[in-house]
């Protein structure tokens, strides 16, 4: 008779969940992603519609927004965040930034302040923050380490080495700098599958 419950409830399970594969971990229905970074999430290096936010929202059945400016600095990206947030009040903040700074050979004490102050905006607005570790122009096969560091100290989901791995392979990059459509669309299906199973 147990085994009979426990098979009944499995099956249920399994019928209201469906449609779950397709669904990030803790959004509901009708919850807006925002993608918020410079040139990467922009899109740069591809055309449009392969961008990793707009590959990202066929994939998990989100409304996903673009909000990458190609050249933005992280100082920028913190001046500019909460107006975005207030417009598109989103669930969930994709934060992917760091990049000029470090091809600017800015000051790194000041990228990771910045960085930091965006995740508290973030979590301000009452969205989650979801941050995509970026590598150092000169070193495609490590990610910077702040970026863990970060995540750790602010207990926000991360992911660490899509990127870097995306961009040390030639046939995924559109030159130095940036994915092409296909490194896009590994970076989309690497965000989609931590989301997939994400909780809060």
């Amino acid at each position: 008779m147990l085994r009979f419950l426990a098979l009944l409830f499995l099956v249920t399970l399994l019928l209201l969940c469906g449609g779950c594969e397709r669904s990030p971990g803790f959004l509901p229905e009708g919850a807006i992603i925002l993608a918020f970074g410079d040139s990467i999430t922009y899109g740069t290096g591809a055309v449009e519609g392969e961008a990793y936010p707009a590959v990202l929202e066929r994939l998990v059945g989100r409304k996903v927004i673009n909000a990458g400016v190609p050249g933005e600095t992280t100082a920028e990206g913190l001046a500019r965040l909460p107006g975005v947030l207030a417009e598109v009040r989103p669930a969930l903040v994709i934060l992917c930034h760091g990049g000029e700074d470090m091809t600017q050979e800015l000051e790194a004490d000041q990228l990771i302040a910045n960085l930091r102050a965006m995740v508290r905006l973030i979590g301000e607005a009452n969205a989650e923050v979801f941050l995509v570790a970026v590598p150092p122009p000169a070193a495609y096969f490590q990610p910077a380490a702040f970026y863990n560091q970060i995540a750790r100290d602010m207990k926000v989901s991360i992911e660490v080495n899509a990127l870097s791995n995306i961009l040390s392979r030639k046939e995924m990059r559109s030159e130095g700098l940036h994915p092409n459509a296909k490194g896009y669309a590994a970076l989309a299906e690497a965000i989609a599958k931590r989301l997939q199973t994400s909780q809060r």
